[in-house]
């Protein structure tokens, strides 16, 4: 039987090459794995639905190795959760939404990409409908349980890719961050979950949110998995015109965002500590965070890295004001709908059906805000005031010679699931990932600890646009000096 808690990349190729194990023998013991803990076991509830083609696909890729000595690329063989955010050719999809299942016919272009370099698309993975919520909480399938402590929940809005791979249930995971939709799960599940930069990665395929704001981005249980999957996610499509950026962000060193990670590049660093997002202390949630976080920060700080406090200047209006999801999402879901006639569905019949989570605050507000995003009598002073939020931290960020700046992912660890489809967090949510979303910015969250009840904790780094190769090489640094992973036990 293959042994697959915490298998890397580099180990099951290993693997592949000595003959240890096959393709085949993999997938079947990860499609074991979530009958055990999905269906059984705990109901972790992650998964919506499983390939009927990936030990087909299993057996073919195994049949290439035997006949050439080769791989056909550089995830052959590598069993990938997909959100159910993304189409995917013969698996059923929903966007979280009960309205909106049916059988694409097509591959998101992040899908194709990955099958191209060899990966397996092994299931698809919960999310809130339309991603429109920092829990899991879904009209399709309920709520996605932390594999931590079955009582709390995951976050979202990537949450069942959250739980999936946090619980070994695939080897690494597809997930898609508007406003933290990535690296809230990836703090809840003890993950390693990076944002690029939008444009980094297609989007064609996938349902949207805020379309300035969205992008797809790898969740994974070790820094360089997230490397050697953001090496293939990357490149233009001319599907989705947003892609063009990649002209800006040049090659990473080396041609590989994983090619140089060395824990080398941290103690060089010079990293902003911003303070002012920290919990209250007076919360004992926060004050169990804040303390795995500064214990973190007072390892790195050891190694030889430079941390400088820092503060943005009103922040919070900058967060408030650049808010443009009541400005946008109506818009941007409805277009992308409109694309599937099949569906006949939109955001208002959704709604006035009631065809969605009854948590879900922020869809129920945006079915009834703005049609237009022109409609919004605030939307140019948005987009205006989002230009400067971006000049004033790109500018303390230099005058300060930074490379990054740190602070808790979220304020709190993981919540009861009586909180997140109760009212507790109907207004606001103390998520800190709407800052580097908000700004545009690319961030990764990664593993730091646990706070005394054994809940996970991450740390976030922000970075300015193109600046994944730095927040890759600082990230794979901590998760060395750290030792923030660990497999949850059932």
């Amino acid at each position: 039987m293959v042994e697959i808690d915490e298998l890397t990349i580099d180990q099951v190729h290993s693997a592949y090459k000595n003959g240890t194990f096959t393709c085949r023998q993999l997938v079947e013991a990860y499609l074991e794995r979530i009958e055990l803990l999905d269906k059984n076991g705990p109901k972790l509830n992650a998964i919506t639905a499983v390939s009927v083609f990936a030990l087909d696909e299993a057996d073919a890729l195994d049949g290439k190795l035997k006949a050439s000595g080769e791989f056909v690329g550089p995830l052959h063989g590598i069993p990938v959760i997909v959100k159910d955010q993304c189409d995917t050719i013969g698996i059923e999809t929903t966007y979280g939404n009960i309205t909106c299942k049916h059988v694409p016919t097509t591959d998101a272009t992040l899908v194709k990409k990955l099958k191209d370099a060899g990966a397996v698309v092994l299931a698809k993975s919960t999310m809130p409908d339309f991603a429109a919520s920092f829990s899991s909480a879904s009209s399709v399938s309920g709520v996605t349980l932390c594999p931590y402590d079955i009582t709390r929940e995951t976050g979202g809005s990537s949450a069942g890719s959250g739980a999936a791979i946090a619980a070994n249930y695939g080897l690494i995971g597809v997930g898609e961050d508007t406003g933290g939709s990535i690296r809230v799960p990836a703090s809840f599940c003890n993950l390693v979950g990076l944002r690029p930069t939008v444009g980094l990665v297609s989007r064609t395929g996938l349902s949207p949110l805020v379309k300035f704001q969205d992008t797809p981005g790898p969740m994974t249980r070790t820094v360089k998995d997230a490397a050697l999957m953001l090496d293939v996610l990357v490149g233009y499509d001319p599907l989705d015109p947003y892609t063009a950026s990649i002209a800006l962000a040049g090659q990473p060193r080396g041609g590989s965002y994983a090619a140089n990670l060395s824990t080398e590049y941290l103690p060089k660093a010079r990293i902003g500590v911003l303070n002012s997002v920290f919990g209250d202390e007076a919360s004992s949630e926060c004050a169990a965070v804040n303390k795995v976080i500064r214990n973190a920060l007072e390892k790195i700080s050891g190694t030889g890295t430079t941390l400088i406090d820092i503060v943005i200047p009103k922040l919070d209006h900058y967060v408030a004001i650049t808010n443009i999801y009541m400005s946008r999402s109506r818009f941007d879901i409805n277009n992308f709908l409109q694309t599937r006639p099949a569906l006949k569905t939109s955001v208002q019949s959704i709604a006035a059906s009631n065809s969605y989570h009854p948590s879900l605050a922020l869809f129920r507000k945006l079915s009834t805000s703005f049609e237009s995003p022109f409609d919004d009598p605030m939307y140019a002073q948005r987009i205006e005031e989002h230009a400067e939020f971006q000049r004033l931290v790109i500018g303390i960020m230099t005058e300060n010679k930074l490379d990054a700046i740190a602070f808790p992912s979220v304020k709190i660890p993981a919540p009861l699931v009586s909180d997140v489809v109760g009212t507790r967090f109907e207004d606001d949510f103390p998520s800190n990932t709407i800052v580097g979303s908000q700004l545009r910015f690319p961030a990764i969250s990664i593993p730091v600890g646990f706070t005394d009840e054994g809940l996970p904790v991450g740390l976030e780094l922000l970075g300015v646009l193109y600046q994944e190769q730095t927040l890759l090489e600082l990230a794979f640094g901590v998760e060395a000096l750290t030792k923030g992973r660990r497999a949850p036990k059932f």
